[in-house]
């Protein structure tokens, strides 16, 4: 297939993606974005905590985005990226279908997975009745009887937010080790139960959630349950470029400045694939600082190569 030339490239049109499109689209910039249609928020049916759109659906949002990018003129191709090169002056992206698309800019927004404990019954109420954000969906469950399964000791943090939900909270602390005295007498001060046993299974007529099986034989109930996956930032197509990566207690991610400048002088990064805590609202601020930063790092460029270039005789 025949290369094509575009100022930015974009892999992902979630929030961050969209938002830098239309950053881009607006400046006049010749703009393609890739997405697989997979965003990390599609288990849920509404999102909250994005001033104006309190309730919209996310798949909403994502339409309603991918209509004004559209409307600057940018571009949209359905698929995955395969890999990315060095070429000069600028990277070359080449898609799951084959095509390849040579780009001065790439801004990667494929956000992550949430690989969720191997517990039967979890992933099929994922963004239903099993949760992991308090501040995306903790109205909807509060004040009813919820549980915390802890994957980490990071729920530790997790179930002093929740508790702020509900006086009836279980703690299914397992996941986080040994608690230590001053742990439980936390947890104890708040009136959360804990419970020691490993989960097994979740049972009742989904999404509904009826007992939680315990690997003791026992049984309790709860009405929902917050907890959190294993972070998968999806970043793999860029693997062989070596970027910079830091070490965080929840993974590893790919290292940006502010703007979202990874160690390649042409590659940013914004949302969920760099902030695993970044909501719907961080998302987009995200995706409006590194759209226009790119535009700006273009226009410079712009600049330099017109004064390096010979003035036409006339």
């Amino acid at each position: 297939m025949a290369e094509q030339l575009w100022d930015a490239v974009i892999v992902g049109a979630g929030p961050a993606g969209l938002t830098a499109a239309v950053m881009l689209g607006r400046s006049r910039r010749r703009v393609l974005v890739i997405d697989a249609g997979s965003g990390r928020n599609r288990f849920a049916a509404h999102m909250h905590g994005v001033l104006g759109h309190d309730g919209l659906p996310p798949s909403e949002l994502r339409r309603l985005g991918r209509a004004e990018a559209e409307g600057y003129g940018v571009v949209f191709h359905d698929g995955t990226v395969r890999e990315v090169t060095n070429v000069p002056a600028g990277v070359r992206v080449t898609a799951d279908d084959g095509s390849v698309h040579r780009a001065r800019a790439l801004v990667i927004a494929t956000g992550l997975r949430d690989d969720l404990p191997a517990i039967g019954g979890l992933a099929e109420r994922w963004g239903k009745t099993v949760l992991h954000c308090p501040y995306c969906h903790g109205w909807e469950v509060r004040s009813q009887h919820l549980g915390v399964l802890a994957t980490s000791p990071l729920a530790l943090h997790q179930v002093e937010l929740v508790r702020q939900l509900s006086d009836q909270v279980t703690f299914f602390s397992a996941g986080a080790g040994d608690l230590s005295p001053d742990d439980e007498k936390r947890l104890a001060a708040r009136g959360i139960r804990i419970e020691p046993a490993p989960v097994t299974e979740i049972h009742g007529p989904a999404p509904a959630i009826s007992q939680v099986a315990l690997a003791d034989g026992r049984t309790t109930s709860v009405d929902a349950i917050f907890t959190a996956g294993t972070l998968h930032p999806l970043d793999e197509f860029v693997a062989g470029l070596d970027l910079d990566r830091v070490d965080t207690p929840v993974g590893s991610f790919l290292s940006v400045d502010r703007t979202g400048q990874t160690s390649h002088e042409r590659i940013w990064a914004a949302g969920n694939v760099v902030d695993p805590g970044a909501n719907v609202a961080m998302s987009l601020g995200a995706g409006a600082i590194t759209g226009g930063v790119v535009n700006a790092r273009l226009a410079k460029e712009d600049t330099d190569t017109a004064l390096a270039t010979p003035a036409r005789v006339s």
